[in-house]
Order: structure tokens, then C-alpha cells, then sequence
């Protein structure tokens, strides 16, 4: 099928993967879709993914980590509004990401409302209005304007000069994402431990801040470290750093073992503890896992 996008003609051709609600999203479909894109990426300069809204930044970020050093542009894009509405964002955004699959370098991105930005960067902000996604704690990798995609160079990553993209899809899915909140009980925690949760992402305060005081959170938090199960603190905060290094709060925390998100964002930082457990990662490992920057997911100090 030609497709006339712009002036550019594009030869497309549509494979429907699964028909399903994104908020029924699990991890069995994500690894349906990247053995999808796996096997299919050779066979075409570039692939846009539809897909639902709501649970898109971590599918997102998943396939970032489940297809790293892939050769060719993957961009996922969707619409707030259905495509047979006659004012739907629809058309738009993917008008926008056939253009940045064409673009783009290699890698995962997502686009929406007139920004091209990396997969495992990207949170849903808004419900209804379709300026829905933001690019968190780094610039968008390219904006519509007047000039058409213009491309910002600062958010590009730096790719390897021969690119062989392997397929990995294991993931351990028992993991869970805590927000802390004045009177949680950090006994909680320990219910999840019993019940097999085998590692803990924790919206902490501000830079990473965690109580210790009556319901002592931080010696709960050590004593997980000690049955092996890795606990990371990112920050309810949606834009810049965890730095538990700041603060008493965030250092009794760092002293028991707790791993820092550094400016991740809570997607990123979910997925990449499902995908290093399910690589058979212990906690030395995770630690050190979430001290690389492995795809873009995460800018780490120079000091």
C-alpha cells in the first residue's frame, strides 16, 4: 500500500499484531510484539506500532530493553480521541511517526501531538487533552514546527557503529511499584516479599527521601536487602533526580542498600527491574544494572 505522507510517498504495508485494550496490557503481549518486530525489523527501513494510551511509555520502555541495538527506527504512536471521530489526533500522530520511523535513528521512540521522543523516556501526563505525553528529564529527540521535524542533536543517543539487535524477552514480572505517602505501613512490604514479589521500585519524597521514624521504613527496606530482593528509590517528583545521597533521610536509605533511580522515570525504572530479574540478575547485579545507562534511560552524574 503507497501512502502519501506530506510529499514523501511511504510503501506500507499493516500487520495486526493483537486487538486489545492497553490497559489489559501484560507482559506476554509485550513479548509478542518485540518477537514481532524482531523478526520482521530487516524487512523494512522503519516500523510505527499502534497501540493504546494508557500503558504505551511502558510498553515503550520494555521494548527498549527486550530489542536493544536495533537497526532500524521503531515508533510507537496512538490517539486520544478514536480514528473514525472526525476531529481525532489519530491521523496526526501517525502522519508524525511514519515521518520519524523515515528520520529517526535506530532506536525505540514514541510520538505524539507534533514531539518524537525516546521510548523509555516518556510518561502520560494527561487524560483527555492530547498534548498527552511528555519527554521527562530529556528534551524531546524532535519537534514539529514550521520547519518541519527539526531534531534536537543533545537528545540523540550515541549508537554503535555496527548494530545487532538480540532478541531478549525474559522478564520476571513479579516486582511492584510502591508510592510512599505519610503513615504507610512498611510492614506492607514484607507481605509482598512473602508473597513472592522478588524486587520493589519506591516513589519516594523529593530526592528520595524515606521515613524512619515510628514506622521505620528504611530498616525494612534493609531487611529485604538482606533476603536478596532489590529496592529502588526514584521520586514522586516527575521531573529531575533521585539523590539519596542529599539528605539524612535518603542516606539511612542508601546505607541499608536502597538502589537509586537517578532521574529514571517510574516506567523506565519498573520495566528495567522486570527485564534484569529476568535475566537471572542477583542484587550486586541489579545494583550495578541500574548504575549503566543502557539505552538512554537514565543520565548518570560525571561525578
Amino acid at each position: 500500500m503507497l501512502e502519501l505522507i506530506g510529499e514523501v510517498p511511504y510503501d506500507v504495508e499493516v500487520h495486526d499484531i493483537l486487538q486489545i485494550d492497553s490497559s489489559n496490557m501484560q507482559p506476554e503481549e509485550w513479548e509478542i510484539i518485540a518477537q514481532e518486530i524482531y523478526h520482521n525489523r530487516l524487512n523494512y527501513d522503519g516500523i510505527v506500532l499502534s497501540h493504546g494510551t494508557d500503558t504505551m511509555a511502558y510498553t515503550a520502555s520494555m521494548l527498549s530493553f527486550m530489542l536493544q541495538d536495533i537497526e532500524i527506527p521503531v515508533v510507537l504512536t496512538g490517539s486520544q480521541v478514536p480514528i473514525n471521530v472526525v476531529l481525532s489526533d489519530a491521523p496526526d500522530n501517525l502522519r508524525l511517526a511514519f515521518v520519524a520511523a523515515d528520520l529517526c535513528q535506530p532506536g525505540i521512540y514514541l510520538a505524539f501531538d507534533g514531539k518524537v521522543m525516546r521510548g523509555c523516556r516518556t510518561v502520560k501526563v494527561r487524560t483527555t487533552n492530547f498534548d498527552a505525553f511528555e519527554s521527562v528529564n530529556l528534551q524531546p529527540v524532535a519537534q514539529v514546527t514550521s520547519d518541519g521535524l527539526v531534531f534536537n542533536d543533545q537528545a540523540q543517543l550515541k549508537l554503535a557503529p555496527n548494530l545487532n539487535c538480540k532478541l531478549n524477552t525474559k522478564v520476571d514480572h513479579h516486582v511492584s511499584l510502591v508510592k510512599l505517602f505519610p503513615g504507610f505501613d512498611p510492614n506492607l512490604l514484607f507481605a509482598m516479599a512473602d508473597n513472592g514479589c522478588r524486587g520493589i521500585v519506591i516513589e519516594a519524597y523529593g530526592l528520595g527521601g524515606m521515613n524512619f521514624i515510628r514506622r521505620n521504613i528504611v530498616a525494612v527496606i534493609g531487611e529485604l536487602i538482606k533476603r536478596g530482593i532489590p529496592v529502588i528509590a526514584t521520586s514522586q517528583c516527575l521531573y529531575e533526580r533521585s539523590d539519596l545521597t542529599k539528605y539524612e533521610v535518603g542516606r539511612e536509605a542508601l546505607l541499608q542498600g536502597a538502589i537509586s533511580a537517578h532521574d529514571m522515570t517510574s516506567e523506565s525504572a519498573i520495566t528495567k527491574l522486570m527485564w534484569g530479574l529476568g535475566q537471572g540478575m542477583d542484587l550486586d547485579e541489579i545494583a550495578k544494572f541500574f548504575e549503566t545507562n543502557v539505552v538512554g534511560e537514565v543520565t548518570l552524574s560525571v561525578n
